[in-house]
């Protein structure tokens, strides 16, 4: 597949629709296959989990791009993360024939980030939905989100409002933009801090078997 090194695991029959789940900072494509398999436990969706293009001296793990201040991605390494995203989805949609309309983009932190970008997007097709977690709608020179087309699209978004590392504002200020350009988000937020509150399983199954029931066939 074009560009990026990933994993997939397959559905376990015929596949109703595609995930494609983005790592967070400093982790790779194993990080999120669990959560894969928490939310998805029937199998029914195709996911694929691309490694992000960058490795940083001094870090573990991947990154997509580089972070200067938390909220403002480097322009350069972002916008070179988001053309080697693009093509990569390009290509899974071509190979498994599962298009953007039966797609969920999905990521954890810097993973969330890319999803909000690849899925707002001006120059890219609206998929079916998106599943922040952890994460914020980047502000990035050369890059603005195409909010207001996005109507049809449905959002899930949860953050920890002890989180150390993005405060609640950038996920509280995310789904205030969402919700203005008329997308239907799910919104939850814990007292929990930079990860995944485990209560939030629940509700995001929920979510995400709401989403694959409206798919195309």
């Amino acid at each position: 597949m074009s560009g990026l090194e990933h994993l997939e695991r397959p559905a376990a029959g015929e596949p109703e629709g595609l995930w494609i789940l983005h790592h967070g900072r400093g982790a790779d494509a194993h990080d999120l296959l669990p959560l894969a398999d928490a939310l998805d436990p029937e199998r029914r969706l195709h996911v694929i989990l691309p490694r992000g293009p960058l490795e940083l001296p001094g870090w573990p793990g991947r990154h997509w791009y580089v972070v200067p201040r938390v909220g403002f991605p480097d322009p350069d390494t972002f916008h070179a993360a988001y053309a080697a995203l693009a093509a990569f989805h390009d290509a899974a949609w071509e190979r498994t024939g599962l298009g953007p309309e039966r797609t969920v983009l999905g990521g954890f932190s810097m993973g969330a980030v890319m999803s909000y970008a690849l899925g707002l997007g001006p120059d890219r097709p609206s998929p079916a939905g998106i599943m922040a977690l952890a994460g914020f709608i980047p502000t990035v020179d050369g890059w603005d989100a195409d909010i207001h087309g996005r109507a049809s699209m449905d959002a899930f978004v949860y953050h920890g409002r002890q989180d150390p590392i993005m405060a609640i504002d950038f996920a509280r200020d995310a789904v205030d933009e969402l919700k203005a350009g008329g997308l239907l988000v799910e919104y939850h937020e814990t007292d929990w801090d930079h990860s995944v509150d485990p209560a939030v399983v629940p509700l995001a199954i929920d979510w995400l078997d709401r989403l694959v029931a409206t798919f195309p066939p």
